[in-house]
């Protein structure tokens, strides 16, 4: 589905975002991976092959995304998509409950899930305009942007900056469809990555789960769920969808949970 297509992903290096390089890579497509572990992305071109290049930086610099559009456009001669992955909790900044988030909570949270997305996508349409080819942008957020769970996921900035996602790319969707970019979200539920990992080792959560997340036996998701989504959307298949969001969540966003 992706023959010929030139994609970067930013926060490609481990988790959801290595696993769809590798579903892009076996689309047919070439890569070029941004993450912030050398050691990892060294690990993820070994495993990807030839046709994929590495970005070493942080995400919440602007100059990450600039270079690692760069480097797909000096490699492969093109930018077809951007794949925006990285992000995480800021719980350990100082996330958390309102009355409880710090300074340092807000400004790590945005700057990790909000601002890198900004700087990725203005990265990568600019791109697209310089070349005159249209584009295609997938942004992930996530199901708390708008179905919170309060007893166990009360990451209130964290929650903001995904429900911004949102409206910002529906918005640059409508901005850029003039142009043939189009701009869409994925938005998963609970997934086993290394972010979950106060969830996957929490018996109550886990029980939360198995009721909140109902689909394939009540279970935490796995970075593959996302991936035939994300190729689909990153396609030419997908060449009449732009500003949409779309739930991979185990049925999180329509069940109540217990």
């Amino acid at each position: 589905m992706l023959a010929g297509k030139v994609i970067t992903i930013i926060g490609g290096t481990t988790g959801l975002g290595l696993s769809a390089a590798r579903a892009i890579v076996a689309a047919g497509a070439r890569v070029v991976i941004a993450g912030r572990n050398p050691d990892s992305a060294a690990a993820a071109l070994a495993e990807l092959g030839p046709n994929a290049r590495s970005v070493i930086g942080d995400a919440a610099l602007s100059d990450t995304a600039e270079r690692a559009v760069s480097l797909a456009i000096d490699s492969f001669g093109k930018l077809d998509g951007l794949y925006h992955v990285a992000g995480g909790s800021g719980r350990k900044f100082g996330d958390g409950p309102l009355h409880e988030v710090t300074d340092e909570g807000v400004r790590t949270t945005l700057a990790l899930n909000l601002d890198s997305v900004i700087f990725s996508n203005r990265a990568a349409v600019r791109a697209f305009l310089r070349q005159n080819s249209g584009g295609v942008i997938l942004n992930m957020a996530s199901v708390l942007g708008w179905s919170p769970s309060p007893r166990f996921f009360s990451t209130h900035v964290y929650a903001a900056a995904k429900a911004a996602i949102i409206g910002f790319s529906k918005s640059t969707a409508a901005c850029y469809a003039p142009h043939n970019i189009r701009i869409n979200v994925v938005a998963p539920a609970l997934v086993d990555t290394p972010m979950a990992s106060r969830a996957a080792s929490n018996n109550d959560i886990l029980s939360f789960i198995r009721h909140k997340q109902p689909l394939d036996g009540g279970r935490i998701g796995l970075p593959e769920d996302l991936d035939a989504a994300v190729v689909w959307l990153l396609s030419d298949a997908a060449r009449f969808c732009t500003g949409q969001t779309l739930a991979i969540d185990g049925g999180w966003s329509v069940s109540e949970g217990i």
